[in-house]
């Protein structure tokens, strides 16, 4: 009998599945991970009981976020960083965030075809996961995600983001170490250069520094040490490095992580690996409040009209958010 079957035949099948989590069984991820997705009530009572249960068994894995432009070679170059990984003999998970589209709510979820070599791997998991529309193009339940991972035994989770809009600033705010890919330029693209993404960077790669690329990668490697060096916030012993790589042809990965455990080193050393995650979970319960008081408000009714007409008004410019924001906070019965 297999392990799907197990949880399915069971009398408790959340039982079920906390103990698959805890054993690392695939397919009983799979499903936690559905669950924790799901808008549906009973659905996420079961995921809400999943991650209790599991919550001692969390923090154990290194947590990387890896972000850039599309086509800077993300998925490749996680597909070979996640290989080298394993064969080092570390497990490791893949969140792949991918783009929801506003109109019509499809995703393409096609990160397994993006990174064969992971796939094929038993040490390996990959989960794509939809934004439906999440602030910053991070799934909605990425951080509850990863931890059903670190419960399953994986040692690192990379999460790759969407790399558009506010992604960059949404994934820094749950991960240990944030990489940014770019791609090898010309100085004069550094005009263009986002002042966040260099302040959030704890390490940047030149990507696709192979072939014609290598001299160019390294005149970009030295130009964006130079912004770096100006721009980046103070942040103690640390100052973000600038690296080369190329994950097609497996070059720089070595030293890519590398970088990433000294980082940490550093971090645990200062006492701010602890600090971090203390802030990030203060601002996933933040989050939270803020979705279980916009979800009681549509689950009145006359709250949820006085939301409808507050956003018609405030579309025609006749009230500000302020006023309009209280008018449905007094709807729901939540004056302030």
């Amino acid at each position: 009998m297999t392990a799907s079957t197990d949880v399915a035949a069971g009398a408790d099948p959340v039982a079920g599945l906390i103990d698959g989590v805890r054993r690392g069984d695939r397919a009983a991820l799979g499903q936690a991970i559905t669950r924790v997705e799901s808008t549906r009530p009973a659905r996420r009572a079961e995921a809400d009981r999943i991650l209790e249960a599991l919550l001692a068994s969390t923090g154990g894995a290194l947590r990387i976020g890896i972000t850039g432009v599309p086509g800077v070679g993300k998925s490749t170059l996680i597909d070979q960083f996640g290989l080298n990984l394993i064969e080092a003999g570390k497990r490791v998970a893949v969140l792949a965030v991918d783009p929801t589209s506003q109109r019509t709510g499809g995703s393409i979820l096609g990160d397994k075809t993006r990174m064969a070599g992971l796939s094929m791997s038993d040490q390996a998991y990959i989960r794509p996961s939809p934004t439906a529309g999440t602030l910053g193009g991070v799934a909605n339940r990425t951080r509850e995600t990863i931890l059903l991972c670190e419960a399953a035994g994986f040692d690192v989770v990379i999460v790759e983001t969407v790399g558009v809009g506010q992604s960059e600033t949404t994934v820094a705010g749950m991960v240990d170490v944030f990489a940014v890919l770019v791609l090898p330029g010309g100085g004069d693209e550094l005009q263009g250069i986002k002042k966040g993404v260099i302040e959030l960077a704890d390490i940047l790669v030149i990507n696709k520094a192979d072939g014609d690329h290598v001299a160019t990668a390294r005149r970009t490697a030295a130009d964006y040490q130079g912004a770096i060096n100006l721009l980046s916030a103070d942040s103690g012993r640390w100052r973000p490095p600038v690296l080369s790589a190329s994950g097609l042809r497996n070059e720089g990965l070595d030293t890519l992580w590398e970088t990433i455990t000294e980082h940490q080193r550093v971090m645990e050393e200062d006492g701010r690996v602890a600090a971090r995650r203390a802030e990030q979970r203060v601002a996933w319960l933040n989050e939270r409040i803020e979705a279980h008081l916009l979800a009681l408000i549509q689950s009145r009714p006359d709250a949820k009209a006085a939301l409808a007409d507050a956003r018609d008004a405030v579309k025609a410019g006749t009230t500000t958010p302020t006023v309009a924001a209280q008018s449905v906070m007094a709807a729901a019965g939540l004056k302030s």
